[in-house]
């Protein structure tokens, strides 16, 4: 045993602690199905920083601080790509041995570097889209002073930006790498997209704090979201007759150009039409027509039994 252990006050605490928590972890590894060993495992502070090299890489001045002249960026993105990419692929690769415990067949041993290949090759593709995304959010808000502020500091562009690298390693099959990027801009803004979610161009979530989308929603292009919108499932309501575990298409399809404001919940595989607009705090469970308004009916004012003048609202309206 440790001389610093033998030292510490709680010698016997910490030693009766060591032997529970060896049988704990022996009885969880003992009831998981097809594990064997301690297989490796990516980890979120390592892809932290993957994914900084990957944003300077993509933004080289404003996320990545090059100051070095047009005629220097190129090697600088190449740097941070270098660095970057050879993260991610022992990431990757730490995910592929993980899953291999419950493979029937042996993963190809290039299979990291495939994917790490393809995600590279589809930066190009990332960059246009969030680039799109950031004019969206300043056509919209009208507070932002310029198209930079909103890369650097809005919580929802720095959520997409999130999303669209996620979402890239998600369709690729590294899917613990992707959601753990995802969780990265959950813990970074409040704001909680499952990498397995698609969401078209021109997308804008406007201050953010508590939006929630699914794995299997769509979105289409031009769509605007305000804070505490989810877009979620309706099995934790016990309406759906699939178990929670199935992976099939629960969560809400937005198509283009609509607008939900804040604290609207859409649950289930619906489907918000073209064009429609959703009002706060609309609860909703059922197909929207194109170019819809659906909101709550506005305040009214009525007297209590007393006489005294308070507020209510009478419910949902159309």
């Amino acid at each position: 045993m440790a001389a610093n252990l033998l030292s510490s006050p709680f010698a016997a605490e910490i030693a009766d602690a060591v032997s529970a928590l060896n049988a704990a972890r022996s009885a969880w590894r003992e009831r998981q199905v097809g594990r064997r060993g301690v297989a490796r495992f990516p980890t979120p502070d390592t892809l932290a920083r993957a994914l900084a090299h990957l944003s300077a890489a993509l933004f080289p001045a404003r996320l990545g601080g090059f100051r070095g002249g047009a005629a220097r960026e190129d090697d600088f993105v190449a740097e941070q790509l270098t660095q970057g990419l050879a993260i991610l692929r022992e990431q990757v690769a730490s995910e592929l041995d993980y899953w291999q415990a419950e493979a029937t067949q042996p993963f190809d041993s290039d299979q990291s570097d495939t994917i790490v290949r393809l995600f590279a090759a589809a930066l190009p593709e990332i960059r246009a889209l969030i680039d799109e995304d950031v004019e969206a959010a300043f056509v919209s808000d009208p507070a932002a002073r310029s198209t930079d502020e909103i890369l650097i500091s809005y919580p929802g562009a720095i959520a997409i930006l999130h999303h669209r690298i996620a979402h890239q390693l998600h369709m690729l099959g590294a899917v613990i790498v992707a959601r753990f990027i995802s969780e990265l801009a959950n813990a970074r803004t409040g704001i909680d997209i499952h990498p397995g979610a698609t969401i078209g161009p021109r997308f804008f979530i406007d201050h953010g704090t508590g939006v929630v989308i699914g794995e299997t929603a769509i979105i289409g292009s031009n769509v605007r979201l305000y804070q505490h919108v989810t877009l979620g499932a309706r099995s934790p309501l016990g309406l759906a007759t699939h178990g929670p575990r199935e992976r099939l298409a629960r969560h809400p399809i937005v198509e283009d150009d609509v607008i939900i404001y804040a604290g609207a919940t859409i649950l289930g595989r619906v489907t918000i039409g073209r064009g429609s607009t959703i009002g706060g705090n609309v609860w909703l469970l059922e197909d929207v027509p194109p170019h819809s308004v659906l909101v709550q009916p506005p305040a009214t004012q009525a007297k209590d039994k007393d006489g005294a003048i308070g507020a209510r609202s009478a419910g949902l309206a159309a």
